[in-house]
């Protein structure tokens, strides 16, 4: 298979799949049934939303100058923002393409080796898994009774226990396999682990860490806070509850990292979530679309801005 090809099938198989799903959800929950809520919508918290969003994206760009500068490089701010909004553009085409194309603009206009710069994106991606990580054990904490009885209902309690133990056995028996093999898989899988640890540590080690820690703890806040004020929008969800803007928050963000910027999953998952809390279908499948498209309207200005404006910004600044 020719690597042209491979690149082709990268962008439409994700895409085929999301039209596919797109086309069974509508059929279960047609466009007229939700377009009454995006008429109805306050638009002032769906801006607002917007506004905490682009913050949270300017603070990932300014987070990024922590680790160039302890490499010897002080990159623009200008570049570093639109190499942010290139990033998250480029994803709605092929997923996680964007972070080679981040590190090839500071690569091209900042002169960062590209190698070098695609190692900080991968620990800035430790830094956000390490969070991630971190709300989820909060959010199965805050819902521990309501997610044990959801899984309860779904399966006996007794087989929760048998599965769990398993569950447990099967982890051990993969620990220990890994640690002894020398499999190509095996050393693989360890190479990952001992990079994601050195990623881990040189984080604390930085000489800026704690503004990094802080910048990245603002991020995740103002994707929580973005996702939480935007549920104002929409009457028939004011007055949810912070558990289930939490879990209907991380089910969306899987399908962004997953999918071509979420398209037509991210709503579902917005409306799997919700209902679950005993929310009504319609609206919550409204909010879910009118969610992801003020966030998806916006990284298409500022990134199409971005495109436009790198090398002309790098002009003027060539020339002073």
């Amino acid at each position: 298979m020719s690597p042209s090809f491979k690149k082709i099938l990268k962008f439409v198989v994700p895409l085929l799949l999301a039209t596919g799903f797109g086309w069974f959800m509508f059929s279960k929950i047609p466009i007229s049934t939700i377009l009454p809520y995006f008429k109805k919508a306050n638009y002032l918290w769906v801006a607002f939303g917007m506004f905490l969003g682009f913050l949270s994206h300017l603070s990932r760009a300014y987070r990024w100058k922590y680790l160039l500068e302890p490499m010897g490089y002080s990159v623009k701010l200008p570049n570093s923002i639109m190499a942010v909004f290139v990033t998250y553009l480029a994803n709605y085409g092929v997923p996680r393409s964007g972070e080679v194309l981040r590190a090839a603009v500071l690569s091209n206009y900042e002169g960062v080796p590209f190698e070098k710069g695609f190692g900080t994106i991968v620990a800035e991606r430790i830094a956000d898994m390490l969070v991630m990580l971190g709300i989820i054990a909060f959010t199965l904490i805050l819902q521990f009774d309501f997610i044990f009885g959801i899984l309860a209902d779904l399966v006996p309690s007794s087989s929760l226990l048998i599965y769990g133990f398993f569950a447990l056995l099967a982890f051990g028996f993969f620990i220990y396999y890994i640690r002894k093999s020398e499999s190509k898989i095996a050393v693989k899988i360890k190479t990952f682990l001992n990079g994601l640890k050195e990623g881990i540590f040189s984080i604390f080690k930085m000489k800026n860490k704690w503004p990094f820690i802080l910048h990245t703890l603002f991020i995740w806040g103002m994707y929580i806070a973005m996702f939480y004020v935007t549920t104002f929008a929409i009457e028939d969800l004011k007055g949810i509850s912070l558990g289930a803007v939490i879990i209907a928050f991380i089910a969306a963000s899987f399908t962004i990292a997953a999918t071509n910027g979420g398209v037509f999953f991210y709503p579902a998952a917005v409306l799997g979530a919700l209902t679950l809390f005993g929310l009504p279908k319609d609206p919550s499948f409204a909010f879910g679309w009118i969610i992801w498209s003020s966030q998806t309207l916006m990284i298409f200005i500022f990134g199409i801005l971005s495109f436009i404006f790198l090398p002309i910004f790098n002009r003027k600044s060539s020339t002073k």
